[in-house]
């Protein structure tokens, strides 16, 4: 069933979405304190840290505070206070939790009367296979990002699919991807990325990303499709990437690179499927997410079957006419300026709503 959400214009172009240098409201810059799970480092949440300096670059105060522990009651309660220490200093216009589960009801009771904006970003709301104690925990987790949704004023899906899992206040979802920024994820040419990484110029690589967990990336599907591929591709190369890749190799990484392949269990809106698009790097990948609107009608990308000899013939496809995509195009749709763009326009609307007439 389609569910009601607010609508965004959608630029033509990575270049149409010109943001506002400064927003005001009521009598200085917006203060906006984003709520981050995790470390302040490394690749974890490296999208949410992008989206923050991005708003700064528009003209907004951003101010990161990153919630270590999301298990432990005693050191919940001890972030807690220390949260709610910070919010009384910084007197932020909005909170940002972006993350469901825990992350988002702790940043609900951190700021029981400040607006608060939920971006939900896929295994906060989706179900995910796994050991039954495993399943349990997320199956909490699931129910807290529900109830979180309950105290939002505004709440960000990175996908459609991802906002039909909510059960309520779906007329206050914003469907809206993390976004990329095309002066980092550029076109250049496959040789000298491969120069620059080592890489021999004639082998046939294709990119998969393992991150953190890669059971739920289907790391075994992945290997079994490019197996598959090496029987009309011989030489074929799989180069797994883990979560502790450093973010700023990635757009050399996928440059160097003949084809990005998906296999995943459960996405949100996938972020390095529009880190490839922005490179002009061909994707195979399986119906997951919002890939397939966000691969429909664009070249040497296909949507292929969970199932390794039916991605591996799609492989071998790709990697046999050895081109490049044309991706690019489609940037605008999930360029980091549109998405603060949107991101400022959702803000200053809890804000309306907020203030007393």
């Amino acid at each position: 069933m389609s569910i009601p959400t607010e609508e965004v214009a959608a630029p033509d172009s990575a270049d149409s979405a010109r943001i506002p240098r400064r927003q005001e409201a009521s009598g200085g810059p917006l203060r906006v304190v984003f709520v981050i799970p995790g470390e302040p480092s490394g690749s974890s949440m490296i999208f949410a840290r992008r989206q923050a300096e991005s708003l700064r670059e528009a003209g907004i105060q951003v101010v990161e505070l990153f919630l270590a522990s999301r298990t432990s009651p005693w050191r919940l309660l001890r972030e807690l206070f220390r949260f709610r220490a910070a919010l009384k200093t910084l007197q932020p216009d909005v909170v940002h939790a972006h993350f469901g589960t825990v992350t988002a009801a702790f940043a609900a009771l951190a700021a029981p009367s400040t607006p608060l904006v939920i971006t939900y970003r896929g295994s906060d709301l989706n179900s995910t296979p796994g050991p039954f104690a495993s399943r349990v925990r997320a199956c909490a987790g699931r129910l807290l990002s529900q109830l979180a949704a309950l105290r939002a004023s505004g709440i960000v899906c990175v996908s459609r699919r991802l906002a039909e899992q909510l059960w309520w206040r779906r007329n206050a979802v914003c469907v809206l991807p993390s976004g990329v920024d095309p002066e980092v994820f550029f076109p250049i040419p496959l040789a000298e990325a491969r120069r620059q990484l080592g890489w021999h110029p004639g082998e046939h690589v294709v990119l998969f990303n393992a991150g953190h967990d890669a059971r739920i990336k289907r790391l075994d599907l992945a290997l079994a499709a490019a197996e598959s591929a090496s029987r009309w591709v011989p030489g074929l190369r799989l180069e797994v990437l883990r979560g502790s890749t450093p973010p700023e190799r990635m757009p050399l990484l996928m440059n160097a690179s003949d084809c990005l392949l998906m296999t995943s269990d459960a996405e949100g809106s996938p972020t390095v499927i529009q880190e490839a698009l922005a490179v002009n790097l061909p994707i195979v990948s399986v119906d997951v997410g919002d890939t397939r609107e966000r691969l429909d009608g664009v070249a040497r990308t296909v949507i292929a079957p969970r199932d390794p000899d039916a991605l591996g013939l799609a492989l071998a496809r790709i990697l046999s006419e050895r081109g490049r995509s044309e991706g690019r195009g489609r940037a605008g749709e999930f360029s980091s300026g549109y998405i603060t763009e949107q991101l400022t326009k959702l803000y200053n609307r809890c804000l309306q709503r907020s203030t007393p007439r």
